[in-house]
Order: structure tokens, then C-alpha cells, then sequence
């Protein structure tokens, strides 16, 4: 950990962005580099999180931890995948839930991207290095619908798709406990939590619009709900930041979820995950223009949680 004392003396940093402030004293580390540092929790300013915009003070103690370098070269490795369609261009999967998308800390490697590549070696030229061929993530504990790109080729057209809201993706999640209304929308600003730095809000001031429609399709006495939701836009944890912040968390969430009292609790622990899952995925063919629409069925740990919350 690398750790900084802010002065008012000329040059030592009092009225400077922090962002500002790092890259003049750690190069060759660029700014953006900083700033999704900062962003990712990273960088504290008096023991807290801060924006990279933060205008540091006489007196700021400021700490940075580097995380371990990502590796050099990814490694294909063997895995088991559930396909649901591939050609030449394009590969789709069932993302099975605790299988993480690309290396990231502690996480170096056995994820979807390592599989992919010894599957596809052609991937290894689709995309950004360190996640070939990948256009959009579901997180490590969300199972379901994901697409990538087997060719470069592909990836342009794929990543469009989803920037501009051309790909349609349905999730079902159980939340707990039922939303007020048995449908609507959410309609939020949407950015990094102002203190829990590695968490989302869309209780924020200032960010990019996030936007989720939902539908509940079955209640569990006034515990729990069955929803469908449709995402107009694609932020990191949208539909868990979205339904926490209105009351009703998915449950088995741990970073947004609440503390449940039985049976609620025991149903959430034995699941060991959110209950959240992509179960349907519309697009275009990168190539051919066709309208493709792939389904992933609900995975055996809900249909579970279900049978079990049905008997409540």
C-alpha cells in the first residue's frame, strides 16, 4: 500500500482532483487507469472512499492499493459449457451461477473466457485483451443467457447491439419482500455507491440513466415475489441495485440483501446465491441481420427455491 500526505504548500496537493493528484506521482499509470482504480474502491481519502474528481484537503491521508496484475496470457482450459446455439460467428451459452466471466483479482483464472478459448481458439483475437470475445458480463453468482463473439468481426456489431439498446434481455428474480406495485418501472440515475466504493446506488446525484421494467408473476404470502424484469439499459448490478434501493431486495444477495428472519434465511442459505437469472436474450446477428432469440430454462437451485417458497 502506497500512502500520501496532502499539504497546503505549494504543490502538495491541497485543491487538486485526486485523480490529478495520482497521476503526477504515479506514473506510468494513466488517469484512467486511476480513475477505474478509484472507482473500484482502490484509493481512500481519510479512511473513505471518494469520487476521482474529490478535491483533496491540507491535512488528506491518502492510501492506494494496487490490485495484482491480471496475467499476462490467458490460458485456454477445459471445461464443460452449456451451448445453446453457435455458428461461425457467435457462441451462446447457459452461464451456470459461481462461474465468473473473465480473470479478474482473485479470480486469475477457470473462468467462462478460459473455457471459451479452448473451445474457440479463434476468440483470441475478438475483443479487448483479458476478456475476449466478451460484449456483455452476468455476474459470478447469476446464471443464464450470455452471447459472445467468436470473430473480431462479430464483436463490433455485438458490442453496438448493446450500447445502444438493441439486444433484449429478460431476467427472472425472487425479491423479498414483494414489490408495492405488481408492476412498473425503474427510472434512476445510476453510479458507484458515494461510500461503499465497490458498491452501485441509483440513490445518486449525478450518473448515467438506468432503467428497469418489471412484472411480479407470483407472490409467497406477502414474503416473497416471482418477477420478471427487462432491462432498457445494462449497469453493473442494475436489477439487484434497483430492487434493493425500492424496498425489495433479490433474495440471497449479499452484497444488497438484508438480513431475513426463518424461513426466509434458511431458504436464502441453502440456495448460496442471489436468486436472480438471464432467461432470455434477443438480437441480430452480427453478419446477417437475422433476429435471433435464445432461452435458458430456470436452473435447478430455483426451481427448488420456488417448490420450497410455494409450501409456505
Amino acid at each position: 500500500m502506497k500512502r500520501y500526505r496532502v499539504s497546503g504548500r505549494e504543490g502538495g496537493g491541497a485543491g487538486e482532483r485526486l485523480d490529478h493528484f495520482l497521476a503526477s506521482r504515479e506514473r506510468p499509470l494513466t488517469r484512467s487507469q486511476l480513475r477505474r482504480l478509484i472507482d473500484a474502491g482502490h484509493v481512500r481519502v481519510a479512511g473513505r472512499g471518494v469520487k476521482p474528481g474529490y478535491r483533496l484537503r491540507d491535512g488528506d491521508d491518502v492510501e492506494l492499493s494496487l490490485p495484482p496484475p491480471e496475467p499476462a496470457e490467458l490460458a485456454p482450459q477445459q471445461m464443460d459449457l452449456r451451448v445453446l446455439y453457435e455458428d461461425a460467428d457467435i457462441i451462446v451459452l447457459d452461464k451456470p451461477a459461481g462461474l465468473v466471466v473473465h480473470p479478474a483479482p482473485g479470480h486469475p483464472d477457470r473462468t467462462l473466457v478460459n473455457a471459451l478459448l479452448a473451445r474457440c481458439p479463434e476468440l483470441g483475437t475478438a475483443g479487448g485483451e483479458g476478456r475476449p470475445g466478451i460484449v456483455h458480463r452476468l455476474d459470478k453468482d447469476t446464471s443464464g443467457v450470455l452471447v459472445a463473439a467468436k470473430t473480431e468481426q462479430a464483436y463490433a456489431p455485438l458490442c453496438a447491439a448493446f450500447a445502444g439498446k438493441h439486444a433484449l434481455r429478460t431476467y427472472v428474480a425472487v425479491v423479498a419482500p414483494p414489490p408495492r406495485q405488481t408492476s412498473g418501472t425503474f427510472s434512476t440515475l445510476f453510479g458507484r455507491h458515494p461510500i461503499h466504493r465497490k458498491r452501485f446506488s441509483s440513490r445518486v446525484r449525478s450518473g448515467k440513466p438506468a432503467i428497469t421494467h418489471y412484472r411480479v408473476e407470483r407472490t409467497f404470502r406477502d414474503l416473497a415475489a416471482l418477477v420478471t424484469c427487462r432491462l432498457e439499459t445494462g449497469r453493473t448490478h442494475q436489477i439487484r441495485v434497483h430492487f434493493a434501493d425500492h424496498g425489495s431486495p433479490v433474495l440471497g444477495d449479499a452484497t444488497y440483501g438484508r438480513k431475513r428472519s426463518p424461513p426466509l434465511a434458511a431458504h436464502a442459505a441453502a440456495l448460496g446465491r442471489q436468486a436472480l437469472h438471464a432467461a432470455r436474450l434477443e438480437l441480430a446477428h452480427p453478419r446477417t441481420g437475422e433476429w435471433l432469440a435464445f432461452e435458458a430454462p430456470l436452473p435447478e437451485d430455483l426451481q427448488t427455491l420456488l417448490a420450497a417458497l410455494g409450501d409456505l
